[in-house]
């Protein structure tokens, strides 16, 4: 299947190489410049992917994603940012990115991330049957890719839905973050406030008081652990 990638960036340079690249490894792609146009080329469209930069004009990065999130939860989003300061990067998993390349970033780098977000949204492959993992009133579907806790549907993206399957198929175990960006994201190396992030997202949308958790638990110099509560 071919998929249709957004590439929203305002330098040319970039926008043309990030195109190639894409196009070269079977993608369709559509290139905008700007947020508006952005937000445009989506409700025309749908895409199966975008990648945005962080650093745009009129309407930015930041507030196209959470626009994207508000409107669109289950959509995949790449980010792209110049900025170096891991600040900067958090603020752009907290507003819903799935993952994140930082500028300057090599061409080759940015398609396996956009193919490894991508193939989470796939069904499983035949020797991994669809499933349904549940804990008390949390059920995540791995085929539909889809989750519900106490029969109110959570709207998830794809890397959270990736960390809970995955915390759910390995519960009452610690897991380090490099652990996780490892088995959950793909990466061998890599920056570890991603899990962090991500965690609090998931932790907002599973826990009824995400500042006093009961699943998704810190184990103190190590990591996390999901506890599931109907062991308790």
């Amino acid at each position: 299947m071919e998929h249709r990638v957004l590439v929203v960036d305002d330098d040319p340079t970039v926008s043309d190489v990030v195109r190639r690249y894409l196009e070269q490894d079977g993608y369709r792609v559509r290139l905008v410049g700007d947020g508006n146009a952005a937000l445009a080329a989506v409700d025309a469209e749908t895409p199966d992917l975008v990648v945005l930069d962080l650093m745009l004009g009129g309407i930015d990065g930041l507030e196209v994603c959470r626009r994207l999130r508000r409107d669109r939860p289950g959509l995949p989003v790449v980010m792209l940012t110049a900025l170096g300061e891991e600040s900067d990067r958090v603020v752009g998993l907290e507003v819903g990115a799935d993952d994140y390349v930082t500028k300057p970033f090599s061409p080759r780098e940015l398609v396996l991330r956009v193919r490894s977000v991508l193939r989470r949204t796939m069904p499983p492959e035949n020797d991994a049957p669809p499933v349904m993992l549940r804990d008390a009133g949390l059920v995540a579907d791995t085929g539909r890719r889809i989750a519900e806790l106490d029969g109110r549907p959570l709207t998830l993206t794809v890397r959270e839905f990736d960390l809970l399957e995955f915390l759910l198929r390995h519960p009452a175990r610690a897991w380090s973050r490099s652990q996780l960006l490892e088995q959950v994201w793909g990466w061998q190396f890599g920056d570890q406030s991603t899990v962090t992030v991500h965690v609090r997202r998931l932790r907002e949308k599973i826990e009824a008081d995400p500042a006093a958790p009961r699943r998704l638990l810190t184990v103190w110099g190590v990591g996390y652990r999901y506890e599931p509560v109907s062991h308790a």
